[in-house]
């Protein structure tokens, strides 16, 4: 039979080397998730410049006004698609670190949980301790993780209407772009 002290130690010391797991592992993440946007970011500008530099020749070659503002629609909406998607996997990657973030926060609350309540049960085993009192312990518990299971579905929400909303402005800022590409050209006196 364990001391009531020796109980709270054990699961003190379960539970830091539980939270050190979970930090490290979200660490990790976070860190995983920082080198995919300086990939990103570091993709995008490297492309940028090129495509920059192409445009730039074709602008400086062009013979007329008609030949550069064509050379500047030619131009338009490829980058215009091109920041829409850069913008699209911006908000996969937050999106996927997020969800990282509330899996271990949803599993470091579930264990916590479970383990203050079977710490509970063993010390009233050998404790007096009134019926009343532990259940409203565990009641708090109990609402404690209500609590976060609904923040978590609220912030599920959230990302699901970012991502709800930045489809929709790529699918309304893409069909004039692919209209205008395909309007015939007007002719010139």
């Amino acid at each position: 039979m364990f001391s009531v002290p020796e109980q709270f130690s054990s699961a003190t010391k379960a539970t830091i080397e539980f939270q050190l797991a979970t930090f490290n592992s979200l660490t990790a993440k976070a860190v995983e998730g920082f080198e995919q946007f300086v990939d990103l970011h570091l993709t995008a500008a490297k492309t940028s410049l090129e495509e920059a530099g192409v445009a730039a020749k074709q602008l400086i070659g062009a013979k007329d006004a008609q030949e550069w503002m064509s050379v500047v629609a030619a131009h338009a909406q490829p980058n215009a698609e091109k920041a829409l998607s850069y913008g699209r996997q911006i908000t996969a990657i937050a999106s996927g670190i997020q969800s990282e973030f509330a899996k271990a926060a949803e599993q470091q609350i579930s264990d916590t949980s479970r383990k203050v309540v079977e710490m509970i049960e063993e010390v009233t085993k050998h404790a007096p301790a009134s019926e009343g009192a532990v259940e409203l312990i565990k009641s708090v518990i109990g609402n404690a993780s209500a609590s976060y299971e609904q923040l978590n579905k609220t912030t599920k929400q959230a990302v699901e209407t970012l991502e709800a909303n930045l489809n929709s402005a790529v699918t309304q800022f893409t069909q004039p772009a692919t209209k205008a590409k395909g309007a015939p050209k007007k002719a010139t006196a």
